[in-house]
């Protein structure tokens, strides 16, 4: 349903105010609207004077910030934006701290590692945004779904600019929201412009809220400047998604009266424009009210001002005083994973039996599913279908569908959604249905998982299982080794193994920690390999390689289908002394397994399925050749796939893998 008007006056032609607000709540508002602006106005001072480096003004938007905020419980997430100082002050963010975090300075939310609203306050309910605007929709999308798992009557908010509606993130956060009835309310904040770009030129719909239907979720458009619309609106809608939960898609329509930030200027908008919105400013409508309606007189005014600037003033008296962050690269580095693996690192004991690749893989997911009643699976095709590699087959009989997830095609929206579940303390596990599909997801997984906790210390407890690899004529988008685009994001745990033991032990692992971790499975090795393994849990840690074949005259470091290739070539010819490393986890990396083979050999072949360039095995060249350089008797060879797409057809598949180059690299490092 789409509702074009939520107030039947508005603020300039009520006479009175309605009967549901008390003199006391709207005195709060008051405040609560004056202050943001009270801050801005410091800031654009302190600005021109040179003592701020930046600033995204929010001056003529504070009604949808404010509104929004004050209508929700207080520990109801809200997930804003550049323009919505409000959020902040009404959730009463002690100043001083706000602006330590305007100043890059230590006792700021990120320590002077992120900028103005780039950070999250789990005490206040807030999770601050990123650069690419969008990808939070979809933390909201977690945070909801949480709420519904847990069985709470909470519902999630989440700021979208005019411009953001365009991005996919956009689409596929309110998709999820409409097929899995999450209690979020999606709050357009339409401004008129993305940076210069008028909304004329960002999309054809006459209003935003048009495309409501298309999800089949309600849609209401109001008045942004008037602040009791927006929070009778956002008041209303919270309570009704709070005991039948759903999305609803609220767009509010107001006027951005400075640049995207100061520097870029208002040039690009037309005066008259500008004069017609600063005519319609949501503090004098709110003020002049308050004198016609009797709730306050013009001395109330003068002192509610006098004591906001003092806070303000006090606060930023602190944030000046302090010292700037001192750098200290132990703490950088040893922030930016959470600390602890969570795992009991049980060794593995019992019985066992024999079980394939694919089957350790089952098994370890479905003891994760047992020991954490909190864990849950979302992917394509996982339910009733088990996922197009069965992993997940009859998970949905034992665990039951708010477990176990079908999603929609949403990467990008479904990664959110995971680190949203992280924030309120759910784990998850996601599974792409093949490797190269995350590439979907890619900004979700290198700029909201990974860097989440360097930035506010939210930790992304989140597992993405990747089937990977070739060897299966499977062509150019079903066949990628990609371990290197995450190997190179801190923040990112990456873990590969080579054997069904590995597998089981390396994937309860990784579910046990708490940091995001890529869990690469080769698909070629799910049948094809087998091993006797422990039927009970167990717990192989992240971080450590195994010497899987000793050797003398050489080492090969390799991991995943590597270790086949490497040891399948030398059981044939037994005649040659040749150590095979098998890695295991990429990050962390086993140095120390690397190091200790190449002292005792002298020689080192490193051997990926990834193309060459710039592939990992440039990495370990380079560890080998700072830290070995006096033991090696010989360069370090690295043995790749071809710097090409994989290709579809078998003889060039074959051609393209890394394996058809290691018998000759090989032989050439012997005899060098």
């Amino acid at each position: 349903m789409l509702e074009k008007a939520t107030s039947a006056l508005s603020l300039e032609s009520r006479e009175a105010p309605p009967q549901r607000h008390p003199n006391e709540l709207l005195t709060k508002l008051y405040e609560q609207i004056l202050t943001p602006r009270l801050i801005e106005e410091r800031m654009l001072l302190l600005l021109r004077q040179g003592r701020i480096s930046k600033w995204f003004s929010g001056i003529g938007q504070e009604a949808i910030a404010v509104g929004s905020t004050a209508a929700l419980i207080k520990d109801e997430y809200i997930l804003p934006l550049h323009r919505n100082l409000g959020v902040f002050t009404t959730r009463d963010v002690p100043l001083d701290k706000l602006f330590l975090q305007f100043q890059g300075r230590e006792g700021g939310f990120t320590k002077g590692r992120d900028r103005s609203f780039h950070f999250g306050a789990k005490e206040h309910h807030i999770v601050g945004m990123i650069s690419h605007l969008g990808p939070q929709m979809a933390v909201a999308d977690g945070i909801a779904l949480a709420h519904k798992l847990k069985k709470i009557k909470r519902c999630a908010l989440v700021f979208c600019g005019d411009g953001g509606t365009s991005q996919g993130d956009f689409h596929e956060a309110i998709n999820v929201a409409a097929v899995w009835e999450l209690p979020v309310i999606f709050l357009i904040e339409n401004n008129g412009y993305g940076l210069s770009t008028p909304v004329t030129e960002q999309y054809r719909c006459t209003d935003l809220v048009d495309r409501g239907a298309g999800y089949g979720i309600e849609a209401h458009l109001v008045d942004g400047n008037d602040l009791l619309a927006v929070y009778d609106l956002v008041k209303a809608s919270a309570e009704v998604i709070r005991e039948r939960p759903r999305p609803v898609l609220i767009e509010c329509k107001t006027f951005r009266m400075r640049g995207h930030e100061e520097a870029s200027g208002v040039k690009y908008v037309p005066p008259e424009l500008l004069k017609e919105w600063a005519a319609r400013d949501p503090i004098q409508q709110f003020e002049s009210a308050l004198l016609r309606w009797g709730v306050v007189n013009e001395l109330d005014i003068a002192r509610t001002r006098r004591e906001v600037n003092a806070r303000i003033e006090a606060a930023i008296e602190v944030a000046f005083s302090a010292p700037p962050v001192e750098p200290d690269s132990r703490t950088e580095l040893n922030e930016v994973y959470m600390l602890g693996e969570g795992s009991n690192h049980l060794p593995p004991s019992g019985s066992k039996r024999k079980r394939r690749y694919v089957d350790a893989v089952s098994d370890g997911l479905r003891q994760a599913m047992e020991r954490y009643p909190n864990l849950v699976l979302m992917g394509q095709d996982i339910a009733e279908y088990g996922g197009v590699f069965k992993v997940t087959e009859g998970f949905l009989r034992q665990f039951g569908r708010e477990r176990v997830r079908n999603t929609p095609l949403c990467e990008s929206a479904i990664i959110g959604a995971a680190l949203g579940l992280s924030i309120e303390g759910i784990k998850s596990v996601v599974e792409m249905q093949f490797a190269d599909f995350v590439s979907s997801g890619f900004t979700q997984v290198v700029n909201n998982l990974a860097k989440v906790h360097y930035r506010w210390g939210q930790n992304a407890d989140v597992v993405i299982r990747l089937p990977c690899g070739a060897g299966v004529a499977a062509g150019p988008f079903h066949s990628q080794s990609n371990e290197i685009w995450f190997i190179h994001t801190p923040g990112l745990k990456v873990v590969y193994p080579a054997f069904p033991h590995d597998a089981k032990g390396l994937l309860l692992s990784a579910i046990a920690d708490p940091n995001p971790v890529m869990f690469f499975e080769h698909k070629a090795l799910y049948r094809s390999v087998e091993q006797e393994i422990p039927e009970e849990p167990y717990y192989e840690p992240l971080g450590k390689g195994r010497v899987v074949m000793e050797g003398d005259d050489a080492t090969i470091v390799t991991y995943g289908a590597g270790v086949h290739w490497a040891i399948s070539y030398l059981e044939q010819h037994k005649q040659l002394s040749v150590e095979v490393v098998d890695l295991r986890t990429l990050v962390p990396l086993d140095k120390e397994i690397i190091i200790k083979s190449v002292e005792k050999t002298g020689r080192l072949l490193v051997l990926h399925e990834d193309t060459l360039t710039a592939g990992f095995g440039a990495e370990i060249s380079a560890i080998a050749a700072r830290e070995c350089f006096q033991y090696l008797d010989a360069p370090v060879f690295r043995v790749a796939s071809l710097d090409t797409p994989v290709p579809f057809a078998p003889e060039l598949e074959q051609n393209f893998l890394a394996k058809s180059r290691l018998a000759g690299e090989l032989e050439a490092l012997l005899a060098y």
